[in-house]
C-alpha cells in the first residue's frame, strides 16, 4: 500500500524525469526493416517539426496519466493508470531520439505543456473513475487521429518517422480501448471539441517553438 505521500513523491519523481532527463524505453524503438532514410534538408525540418510536436504530446501523456494516478482512490485504477504510463514512456524515449537523429531540439515550452496537462488529469480524476477513463479515451482517440494525419504529412522516404509515429498510433488505440472496457464513461460532445480547440492551440505552437 502506498501512502498519500508516496503517490505524491512518485509524481514529482515523474514530472523531474519526464522534463530532465534522459528517458529511456523498454522496447526498441521501431524501424522499418531494409528501408534506409535519405533525407533533404527541408524533409529534415518538416520531420523535426512533426516529432517535436509528437513529443510533446507524449510529455502530457506522462502529466495526464501521472495526475490521474494521483486522483484515483481506486488502488486497481492507479496502476493501470501507471502501467499505461509507463508504456507512455516508450513514446517518449522514441520520440526523443529521433528528434536528436534530426539534429532538432524538443519544444522549450515542455514544463508548460506538462504543467497544464497534469491540470487536466487532476480535474479529470476528481470528476470520478468514468469521468477520468472517458478522459482516456476522448484523449487518446483524438491523439490516434493526430497521428494519422501526421502519417500524411510526413516525408515519404522518412521511414525512421513513420514507423515511430505508427507504432505510437496503434498503441494510443489500444489504450482508449482499454480505458473504454475499464468502465469509461462517455463524455459531452462539448468536452472533445473543447480539447481538440486546446490541441490545436498546443500542436500549432510546438510545431515551431
Amino acid at each position: 500500500m502506498t501512502t498519500t505521500t508516496d503517490q505524491v513523491l512518485i509524481a514529482f519523481d515523474t514530472a523531474l524525469r519526464t522534463l530532465f532527463a534522459q528517458p529511456h524505453a523498454s522496447k526498441a524503438c521501431p524501424t522499418v526493416a531494409d528501408q534506409a532514410t535519405e533525407l533533404t534538408q527541408e524533409e529534415k525540418n518538416q520531420s523535426a517539426s512533426l516529432m517535436r510536436v509528437n513529443h510533446v504530446g507524449e510529455v502530457c501523456a506522462q502529466a495526464l496519466y501521472t495526475a490521474q494516478a494521483l486522483a484515483t482512490p481506486n488502488a486497481s485504477l492507479r496502476a493501470h493508470y501507471q502501467k499505461a504510463c509507463q508504456e507512455e514512456t516508450d513514446h517518449l524515449a522514441w520520440t526523443a531520439q529521433r528528434l536528436e537523429e534530426l539534429g532538432a531540439r524538443p519544444s522549450l515550452l515542455n514544463p508548460l505543456w506538462y504543467a497544464g496537462a497534469f491540470g487536466l488529469g487532476l480535474l479529470a480524476g476528481r470528476l470520478g473513475d468514468a469521468v477520468s477513463l472517458g478522459f482516456v479515451v476522448e484523449t487518446e482517440t483524438q491523439v490516434g487521429a493526430h497521428l494519422d494525419s501526421h502519417l500524411q504529412q510526413l516525408p515519404a522516404n522518412d521511414h525512421a518517422s513513420r514507423a515511430i509515429v505508427a507504432q505510437m498510433r496503434d498503441d494510443e488505440i489500444g489504450h482508449a480501448r482499454q480505458a473504454s472496457a475499464a468502465g469509461a464513461a462517455q463524455l459531452p460532445s462539448f468536452v472533445g471539441d473543447m480539447m481538440r480547440a486546446a490541441a490545436k492551440v498546443m500542436t500549432t505552437v510546438a510545431h515551431r517553438v
